[in-house]
């Protein structure tokens, strides 16, 4: 089983970006599934610059989509994408000053991030917006 789990209410409405939010809890999943596993350890710096820009590209999509409908939490919407982008960062320079622990930390702050980000910003777009087709 992967550190993160899809749940229906982590739905926004729109497609594209809740097939986005899949995509990149399978990236997490995959890099925690091989950290913890016996195995050769995977190229930590690889992945997380997979999932920085893969969550770059989300935001921009996610953002685009509120200022077309003209989101009344904008800002404050954007304010936690911009730290979880700085929180991405500290941990690839914690890792690469210090692989051991920064491998420790890796799968905790994300699933703590993805799931805060859930369950609060995202459930309150879709509330206030619904269900969209882009």
């Amino acid at each position: 089983m992967g550190l993160i789990e899809w749940k229906s209410h982590y739905s926004v409405g729109v497609e594209a970006v809740d097939h986005e939010h899949r995509e990149l809890i399978d990236l997490i999943n995959e890099l925690h599934e091989q950290l913890v596993a016996d195995a050769e350890k995977p190229d930590v710096a690889a992945f997380l610059g997979e999932i920085f820009r893969g969550i770059s590209a989300h935001f921009a999509l996610e953002e685009k989509f509120m200022r077309e409908h003209r989101y009344d939490q904008l800002d404050e919407h954007k304010q936690a994408h911009e730290q979880l982008l700085e929180d991405i960062r500290d941990i690839m320079d914690g890792y690469e000053a210090d692989p051991e622990s920064g491998s420790r930390q890796l799968s905790q702050r994300l699933d703590d991030w993805f799931t805060r980000h859930f369950r609060t910003h995202d459930a309150r777009l879709h509330h206030r917006l619904g269900t969209h087709d882009h």
